[in-house]
């Protein structure tokens, strides 16, 4: 039996979580839609979504190349799956990170099946020789493969079945222009709001068999940052406060759970608190350049940028400025601290 929610995805295998032990990957899957009808929220990317698919389902093509742009967490992956089920169509994934020379792409491409959805996660993470052979194969479904060395070097044409590329990027900054241009469709996936959050998490409660009241919903869906992974991972950890103490999954326990795992009410987590408990204290509300806030708080300066800014920046706590990044007013004031009254006047980047 395959995991819910993939079970019938065509081309899909994916092993028993139960006789391997995986729970967390049956909770995954249990969580994960598997049409447009079930997906929540990104309203206005579904309708696109949606057109596009039909269109190509009603004229017997494959659907055009998909370029999804976001954020982690928001329903990349899950969007990718959704294109293949619903135009009943093979899926085969991988990441960026995976295809580090044009030989490992072409390896893919060639082994494609007519029609087939080829997801890949992180693209832009791609090794460039890759990237310049993924220009052809969209658009023409062709790859040249290179035979021989040196001036008996020849070039052999290998004509590919016609596929739909689906990329998933959070940083679509990163892709080269030539290959940002082949793609049909480009969706930027948003924050969800706290009234589609409560929907998500609905939704997983009843998926899980988790008796919760919408009060003690809306108060995950306030803490989990826009994102739906975060809040189907609080909804799982509230679930086991209230196992293991025996109690239900009401208000309390989710205030428990969450005090327990240093999610404070706006989501602020151990890291965020501690990025801003050095800017706020040890450099007087900043400015601090990035990599000695790194330094600081002992972690890598990409992930204070692509993790813990971000959402910062987001809620208004942080400003990034030309000399450093500086706390704002509202910074101070929620961690109860005296600063300045109004932001430094440092032009913004």
């Amino acid at each position: 039996m395959n995991a819910p929610g993939l079970a019938n995805d065509p081309g899909v295998e994916v092993t028993n979580p139960a006789l391997e032990g995986d729970a967390e990957l049956a909770f995954e899957g249990a969580l994960r839609p598997r049409s447009m009808a079930e997906f929540v929220g990104q309203q206005k990317v579904r309708g696109q979504l949606q057109l596009l698919l039909t269109a190509a389902t009603m004229q017997s093509r494959t659907p055009d190349h998909i370029l999804l742009a976001g954020p982690p967490g928001l329903g990349k992956t899950t969007l990718a799956m959704i294109v293949a089920y619903e135009g009943n169509r093979p899926l085969r994934m991988s990441s960026g990170p995976a295809i580090q020379h044009a030989g490992d792409l072409a390896a893919v491409l060639s082994s494609l099946v007519p029609g087939e959805v080829l997801f890949i996660d992180e693209i832009h993470r791609m090794a460039r020789s890759a990237e310049e052979m993924l220009y052809l194969a969209m658009e023409d479904f062709r790859i040249d493969i290179m035979v021989g060395k040196g001036a008996g070097a020849t070039s052999v044409p290998l004509e590919l079945a016609p596929f739909t590329l689906v990329g998933a990027t959070t940083r679509s900054g990163m892709l080269p222009n030539p290959l940002r241009d082949r793609f049909g469709f480009t969706a930027h996936l948003e924050f969800y709001s706290e009234g589609e959050l409560e929907q998500v998490l609905a939704r997983a409660a009843k998926l899980l068999d988790l008796r919760i009241g919408r009060e003690a919903l809306a108060e995950i869906a306030g803490r989990c940052r826009g994102t739906p992974r975060i809040a189907n991972r609080l909804l799982r950890r509230v679930r086991d406060y209230a196992l293991v103490h025996g109690g239900e999954a009401d208000l309390a326990a989710v205030h428990a759970a969450l005090e327990l795992y240093d999610v404070d009410p706006i989501g602020l987590d151990r890291l965020d608190r501690e990025v801003m408990r050095i800017i706020l204290t040890r450099f007087g509300g900043g400015p601090v350049g990035l990599n000695t806030l790194a330094v600081s708080v002992g972690e890598e300066s990409e992930t204070i940028e692509a993790v813990v800014e971000p959402f910062l920046v987001r809620i208004g706590f942080l400003t990034r400025t030309p000399r450093g990044r500086v706390a704002t007013p509202a910074a101070w004031q929620h961690f109860g601290l005296s600063g300045p009254q109004a932001a430094p006047h440092l032009d913004p980047l």
